[in-house]
């Protein structure tokens, strides 16, 4: 093989122990990816809508009904990106459509195009580290104006766009023009509005508005109902700081201060001037206003009433979260009935929706239609996707292991961050179309979006109980026993795909999609049909896939062509004996499938043992030792073959215990550098007939997310087998 760095460089020559080698590569991915929230934008409903497919929703000609045949119509965002690349974009053109990109067109619609509006068009276009102004022409015909363009890769690049203005600055979403006689000549750019009186949508109130009352033009007029504001407080000096407030409000008022009522007060509809005094101890407060409506005017005001211009003001108002794009220091929620108002402890918070039943809302500013949303903005950490799922399986289970909290803490963190929101997503896509996190959880449509990370979801809930993780867990059980598509006898079963040529096919992957979930969830739940299911699995895709002359598996099975692929690719073989363990492990002694199960798992173990490469890596495909030398399979044969072992399941140990120390030696001397740097991992796959795609054009990755937690649990259970058999020499 050729080797992927030199061999001075190989983490086998420098780490002390196995040990010190599973923290190496656990604390380098940790490092890269820190953990960092949600970030909270302001959204207007004012703007331009994302479906589901990510798209936003451009209809210029409903924007403008007096849109005249020729007019032109811009519409223009700003798109950050990390570094320099491709980014795959989609359209559905309704007229004539130009983009252009940092200035340069990328993208122009052609005769057929401009009339067919259920068409997709994808193209890429090069993106630059920072900052990317994007700008859409659209030219009013007959037949409409505008379309629906957005990302062209829902689950990899669920892109969502900014306000490029500056009095904008942070909000999610376009502007767009009025129309225009002529075509513009240059596009807009950073620090350029184009001349342009006024970009749409608008983010100002009008004097009539602004004049209401903050409630009355947020909510409108809602008699009987309450609506709350809230700010914070930071007192930087020691000891208490009196503070003054002065505003005015109609009808009943309540403040709290950190959930303590300050004030009460009753004021007619048209009321005057009020002030209060409040004493501010060091640190951050939680300020909340209560109002109950009793006309149209209604609202509150509050105005921090610092000392003298000379002095530093002792206690300031901050915004009660970081919002980007919030341009005042309160945030409003309501309206709610007396009977199902929220408990304020309950308020102050940004995960989850606010109020119950039919009232359940979330946080609004005071500009026309913002709202606040979240938006998972980091490349790794919070996310939601089966290869994040085993890593975090592989980070949670090396903590335990090393009996160190930072590891198994980072990884509940993470998966905690999304089952916290699953409330708050699912709310999200109703109202919106489109969440800004757990997209792939919220909109389930494969086994790919929900089995690999609720796996490690459930086993992460058992060491400490994560918040939302037992109605993710639901909402995922539902999604596999009852709308995962299924063949007539219940095997699982892909019926559509990214390509025509991919729908109608069974994948071997897909057993680790689904049987390791189903095990927890059995579990979790005590409830016998979910192992049942993942058992017969197992039998279903062996008659299927299974290669009797070699002991291996087919990648895929295509219905299209009643046949196998005859590619016996790496990983897609680890995903089924991985499983197969996942499943042995928590099935009864006496159930009936077991028998065939643990038969079924020896003829594999034997073919894969044939098939270890000389420096004991496995290959990329399975029978091709030209094709790479292969990390994420290794390890899973490495973790397998060793339960095996350890839980008596291969009754000739000896060659599973050699293949176990050859495969790991394999993994630390040639794929894992001294900073715990993970070489070899095949990037995530299609499928072919033709081996040439999974040999030459399926390349690996470093450092990807689909084999570094399947090189630590091969770590780890290459640490637990030599325990094993050390105790059993005694």
């Amino acid at each position: 093989m050729n080797p992927y760095f030199q061999p001075n460089e190989s983490i086998a020559g420098k780490a002390k122990s196995d040990e010190h080698i599973l923290a190496a590569v656990a604390g380098r991915f940790i490092g890269a990816n820190p953990k960092h929230p949600p970030v909270y934008r302001i959204y207007s409903t004012e703007g331009f809508r994302r479906g589901a497919d990510y798209r936003y929703e451009m209809d210029l000609a409903q924007r403008w009904p007096k849109l005249e045949h020729g007019q032109f119509v811009y519409v223009w965002g700003k798109l950050w990106s990390d570094g320099e690349i491709d980014h795959p974009f989609s359209i559905s053109c309704y007229c004539p459509v130009r983009i252009i990109v940092n200035g340069t067109q990328q993208f122009a619609s052609n005769l057929n195009e401009d009339v067919f509006p259920d068409r997709s068009s994808f193209f890429r276009a090069k993106l630059g580290k920072g900052w990317n102004h994007i700008v859409l022409e659209f030219v009013a015909t007959a037949t409409g104006c505008g379309g629906k363009f957005g990302t062209g890769s829902i689950k990899g690049f669920p892109m969502h766009m900014l306000a490029p203005l500056a009095d904008r600055d942070g909000q999610e979403g376009w502007v767009y023009s009025r129309p225009q006689s002529a075509p513009w000549e240059v596009m807009p750019d950073a620090g350029d509005e184009q001349g342009q009186e006024e970009w749409f949508p608008r983010m100002a109130w009008t004097p009539q508005e602004g004049s209401s009352g903050c409630f009355s033009r947020i909510y409108g007029e809602k008699l009987g109902q309450l609506a709350y504001a809230w700010t914070k407080l930071e007192n930087r000096n020691p000891g208490v700081q009196q503070v003054r407030f002065t505003g005015e409000y109609q009808g009943p008022l309540t403040v709290y201060l950190n959930g303590t009522s300050v004030f009460e007060g009753h004021q007619s509809p048209t009321a005057g001037p009020f002030e209060m005094t409040l004493s501010i101890p060091f640190g951050v407060h939680d300020l909340v206003a209560c109002s109950v409506c009793e006309g149209p005017i209604w609202g509150v005001s509050l105005e921090l009433v610092s000392g003298s211009a000379k002095e530093a003001a002792p206690v300031k108002q901050i915004p009660p979260y970081p919002v980007e794009g919030l341009t005042d220091g309160w945030l409003y929620a309501g309206p709610f009935s007396a009977e199902n108002a929220p408990d304020l402890a309950a308020m102050t918070r940004m995960h989850a929706p606010i109020g119950s039943e039919e009232e359940r809302t979330f946080w609004r500013a005071d500009l026309p239609g913002a709202w606040v949303r979240p938006y998972l903005e980091n490349a790794i950490y919070g996310k939601w996707n089966y290869p994040l799922g085993v890593t975090l399986y592989g980070i949670l289970r090396t903590g335990q292991e090393l009996g160190d909290p930072h590891y198994t803490n980072y990884a509940a963190d993470h998966i905690e961050q999304c089952t916290s929101m699953f409330d708050y997503s699912s709310w999200d896509q109703a109202q919106y179309g489109s969440p800004g996190v757990n997209h792939q959880l919220t909109l389930i449509d494969s086994l790919d979006d929900c089995g690999s990370f609720g796996a490690a979801m459930l086993e992460a809930n058992k060491l400490r109980a994560l918040d939302g993780a037992e109605a993710a867990a639901e909402r995922i059980a539902f999604y596999i026993t009852r709308e995962q598509s299924r063949l007539e006898d219940g095997t699982l079963y892909r019926t559509r795909g990214t390509t025509d040529f991919m729908k109608d096919t069974v994948w071997c992957d897909d057993l680790y999609m689904s049987t390791p979930f189903l095990c927890k969830y059995y579990e979790l739940t005590g409830d016998a049909a979910y192992l049942d299911d993942a058992a017969k699995q197992f039998l279903r895709y062996k008659k299927l896939m299974f290669i009797p002359e070699q002991s291996i598996m087919h990648h895929v099975f295509d219905f299209k062509f009643g046949k196998g692929n005859s590619v016996p690719w790496g990983r897609g073989n680890g995903w089924v004996l991985f499983s197969l363990t996942e499943l042995l492990a928590v099935m009864p002694d006496d159930h009936p499938e077991r028998p065939e199960l643990l038969a079924f798992f020896r003829e594999l173990c034997q073919g894969y043992n044939r098939l270890q490469g000389q420096l004991g890596l496995w290959h990329q495909v399975l029978t091709d030792s030209e094709s790479y030398a292969e990390a994420s399979c290794t390890s899973m044969f490495i973790y397998a073959f060793a339960r095996g072992v350890r839980f008596g399941w291969l009754e000739e140990a000896a060659p599973y215990v050699e293949a176990v120390l050859r495969g790991w030696e394999g993994l630390t001397r040639y794929a894992i550098d001294k900073n715990g740097n993970v070489y070899g991992v095949c990037r995530g796959s299609g499928y072919s007939f033709n081996k040439l795609y999974y040999k030459d054009q399926l390349s690996w990755l470093l450092n990807d997310t689909h084999g570094i937690g399947i090189v630590l649990l091969a770590g780890i259970e290459t640490i637990k087998l030599r325990k094993h058999l050390s105790a059993c020499s005694y």
